[in-house]
């Protein structure tokens, strides 16, 4: 706790805030470094917690982090972040899978996740969240796409077929 309070006197971190967001609100973004999540949806520090991993993927440590979030800390809506020109997108998993076996000698009992549609992706991650009964506060899951060079968020929206 000295470090806290030591750090709060030097202008670094507000004394008021708790563990519990301000905003109720749990984020789940891509690790991407193009990406200040707290820049892109106007947040300040207390609004949110932040989960990032590589793609934005809805792994077993991402539902312990929402679970965590929404049981002990009170958030109830959750955003789902991804962005384009992400580099999960067309993801080779096998030759990645391969590259880390010779790397250490055996595979890794996790996936990469990689992805073709970023929309689709973010969907599929919303009814991954959707479906799990460790996240009990559903009543609000959005999925945005971040466009990385015009900086705009919009929704996620399936592929619709081409008029004729």
């Amino acid at each position: 706790m000295a470090i806290m309070k030591q750090l709060h006197e030097l202008g670094g971190v507000p004394a008021e805030h708790a563990a519990e967001p301000d905003q109720k609100l749990a984020v789940v973004a891509c690790m991407d470094a193009r990406m200040d999540v707290y820049e892109i949806l106007c947040l300040k520090t207390g609004d949110a917690h932040v989960i990032r991993n590589a793609g934005g993927v809805i792994t077993d440590d991402v539902i312990r982090s929402l679970a965590v979030s929404q049981h002990k800390l009170g958030t109830r809506h959750i955003m789902l972040l991804h962005h384009t020109k992400c580099g999960m997108a067309g993801f080779d998993e096998e030759k990645f899978r391969d590259d880390l076996t010779a790397t250490a000698g055996f595979s890794p009992e996790w996936s990469a996740d990689g992805f073709d549609d970023v929309d689709l992706d973010v969907l599929q991650s919303v009814a991954r969240i959707r479906a799990n009964p460790f996240v009990p506060f559903k009543g609000w899951i959005g999925g945005y796409v971040y466009d990385v060079d015009t900086e705009e968020v919009r929704p996620a929206a399936p592929q619709r077929p081409q008029a004729c």
